[in-house]
């Protein structure tokens, strides 16, 4: 398949308009804190944003607000309205805590949010509320995606040696919820989830081929973060089942294909500082002083990510880097190096 670039604009933006969050995640890659940081951007410097990204031009990417908690922004409604008014789609990805209540869905929904992800690390209380720090964390994240249901819902798993014999349970649980998509975070060793412990690539391995599995059966889509490995996986499943290079194209997995850190994907943190994804902590500058879209289209470390030819070791002779690439986020937490092989892949290349 041809190589996928993305160099016009992202297609999925993600700001983290603030650090602040009433919990304590094992694997924050934030580090959140429980107060707002006196250098996040302020509301004008927020609006200024907006008009930045606009400049990318039509299609414009879609904005994903996050945090910390993005309900600890006393202006988040005035944001989200002021980004639906220069015709950005809007998403939020709040935390589940009491705060997320009926009232303030609603207000989400009249501002303009297109839809909303939440979070399940577990698939009881003690399993999911032992991740998040917080007892009752659960409970209101499940209550929060039943009355969810007039917003498109995603909810969002960790993937790390502690939640890998539950994710078939999760599985049933998110399956009975009215969601669009079941994102599964493979673990990146940065923040607090240094801490934690990943899978092994023959883990990883299996796990994607079970994910596809599932796709095949679920009524809703089901993605990898930071695990592109499981797109050259569903790539090899669907040839091997005989289907068309533009059946494959148009298929769930398929139209997902080649996007990933810096190449259809780019962060902007609290403070303004641009990078490639949240968990690849290599800034391309700041928009404070410098535009985004001219960041995303010409900072070196955006624009070495989107080309393939300038990956190393295995990564760079796989024959499905242009669909893959691995995660540059894992390589540069591993070896400092964001071109070095992922260590997370099992795939040996011929």
């Amino acid at each position: 398949m041809p190589p996928y670039v993305y160099d016009r604009a992202p297609i999925m933006l993600y700001w983290e308009i603030t650090r602040a969050c009433d919990l304590a995640c094992m694997h924050c890659r934030a580090e959140a804190i429980p107060f707002r940081d006196p250098l996040e951007l302020t509301t004008a410097e927020a609006k200024s944003l907006l008009r930045q990204i606009v400049e990318f031009g039509d299609p414009m990417p879609h904005l994903v607000c996050t945090g910390g908690d993005p309900l600890m922004r006393p202006d988040l409604m005035e944001i989200v309205r002021e980004a639906v008014d220069h015709g950005l789609r809007v998403s939020i990805a709040p935390s589940g805590t009491s705060s997320l209540t009926r009232e303030v869905l609603a207000r989400l929904k009249q501002a303009g949010v297109q839809s909303l992800s939440l979070s399940l690390d577990g698939s009881t209380p003690l399993r999911h509320d032992g991740f998040r720090g917080v007892p009752g964390c659960f409970g209101w994240t499940a209550q929060a995606a039943r009355w969810a249901r007039e917003l498109p819902l995603q909810i969002n798993t960790l993937v790390t040696a502690e939640t890998l014999s539950d994710l078939p349970d999760l599985f049933r649980l998110v399956s009975s919820l009215h969601i669009v998509r079941w994102s599964l975070f493979f673990l990146i060793p940065v923040g607090r989830g240094r801490a934690l412990r990943g899978i092994t690539p023959d883990e990883a391995e299996v796990l994607c081929h079970w994910l596809y599995e599932r796709s095949a059966e679920s009524p809703f889509t089901i993605s990898t973060t930071e695990a592109p490995h499981f797109r050259r996986v569903a790539l090899q499943r669907m040839r091997a089942a005989g289907m068309t290079e533009p059946a494959i194209r148009n298929s769930g997995v398929g139209r997902g294909f080649g996007v990933r850190d810096g190449n259809g994907v780019a962060f902007i943190s609290h403070r303004g500082d641009v990078y490639p994804s949240g968990f690849l902590p290599v800034a391309a500058g700041d928009v404070r002083t410098a535009n985004v879209v001219d960041l995303y289209r010409h900072a070196p470390v955006f624009t070495t990510l989107r080309d393939v030819t300038r990956l190393k070791g295995k990564c760079g002779r796989c024959p499905f880097n242009a669909i893959c690439g691995g995660s540059r986020a894992r390589a540069y937490a591993h070896t400092g190096d964001y071109l070095a092989s992922d260590p997370l892949c099992a795939y040996e290349p011929p």
